[in-house]
């Protein structure tokens, strides 16, 4: 099992899931982006880390 050895390493590459009744209805793959996913469910930790790194 892997582990990460910092929290800013679970930052970004946040998963997809299809949404399927969507993607039927429209005839397309609809995906949605999991951002609860993201160490403090937020779509903001990205940002955030850049902000800190940045000014670092």
């Amino acid at each position: 099992m892997g582990y990460a050895k910092n929290i800013t390493e679970l930052i970004g590459n946040t998963p997809l899931v299809q949404l399927q009744q969507a993607s039927n209805e429209s005839g397309a793959t609809v995906l949605g982006k999991c951002e609860f996913l993201n160490p403090t469910h937020s779509v903001k930790d990205r940002i955030g880390t850049n902000m800190i790194n940045t000014a670092l």
